[in-house]
């Protein structure tokens, strides 16, 4: 089994290359759907979140996505101490998610911060899709109005810098608004699967 993961900056199109990859008929692990529902319906996680941020940070039994985000995008330790939970919950779930996969030739997990928590290393091959940080900024601010320029660009500000994911990916998907993207995912999917067998 080839063990695929895809990251990216926000708002760079990495669910357009992992649905790409479904398609084709590679089961894919969204990590951070994944996350988000782990964090509303894991109780140890709950527990845990609520002893670190107080009881606001859930709002009738539902994660207070909002109060969360003004607790940590300026609060590196906390952003830290948050990572330091919700990732190794993700880690065991997408263990188990794997076992159920172990007949596929090749998997997806689909992670926006797959460098920064070490996830990448759990995985045989890197895919970093590319996009310059203006396009990603505005694609962001169109896909989620309620979202303010100064938000999007905190949350890019606590990502790996763009060059340092190019640098550390066996793959670069350029989603650029020059460069067609599903030739590339195609063409990366062949290579792959001559790779595995």
């Amino acid at each position: 089994m080839v063990k695929l993961g895809v990251t990216g900056g926000i708002g760079s199109g990495k669910s357009v290359v992992t649905k790409l990859f479904a398609l084709l008929g590679v089961p894919v692990y969204d990590a951070d759907s994944k996350a988000r529902f782990l964090m509303e319906n894991n109780e140890a996680l709950r527990t845990s979140l609520m002893a670190l941020f107080g009881v606001n940070v859930y709002s009738n039994h539902h994660l207070n996505r909002k109060f969360l985000a003004s607790q940590v995008f300026e609060n590196a330790p906390k952003l830290a101490q948050l990572n330091g939970l919700v990732h190794p919950a993700v880690a065991t779930d997408f263990d188990q998610w794997l076992n159920l996969h172990q007949q596929s030739p090749m998997v997806v997990k689909e992670a926006a911060i797959m460098f920064e928590s070490d996830a990448y290393k759990t995985l045989d091959k890197i895919i970093t899709v590319f996009a310059p940080e203006e396009i990603r900024l505005q694609r962001v601010l169109k896909r989620d109005p309620q979202r303010t320029e100064s938000e999007v660009s905190a949350i890019m500000s606590n990502q790996f810098p763009e060059e340092k994911k190019l640098k550390l990916a066996d793959y670069v998907i350029f989603n650029d608004d020059k460069h067609l993207v599903i030739p590339q995912v195609i063409q990366l999917y062949q290579t792959l699967t001559k790779q595995a067998q």
